[in-house]
């Protein structure tokens, strides 16, 4: 399975290679690590007990 890319039998074809891109994966998974920190960074300025390590992680 490529990872860069997202499969099912209507994205090869319909979908280009860019939107195929855009759902794929590796996209949602980066996607949602940006998320997290964002979130931690939230916490971490608002009070909560979050270290620079553990985002950092």
């Amino acid at each position: 399975m490529n990872e860069d890319h997202y499969e099912s039998p209507f994205s090869a074809r319909y979908a280009s290679a860019e939107m195929q891109s855009l759902f794929s994966p590796n996209r949602k998974f980066r996607t949602w690590r940006r998320l997290w920190i964002a979130l931690a960074e939230a916490e971490r300025e608002l009070g909560l007990p979050i270290s620079a390590e553990q985002i950092a992680e």
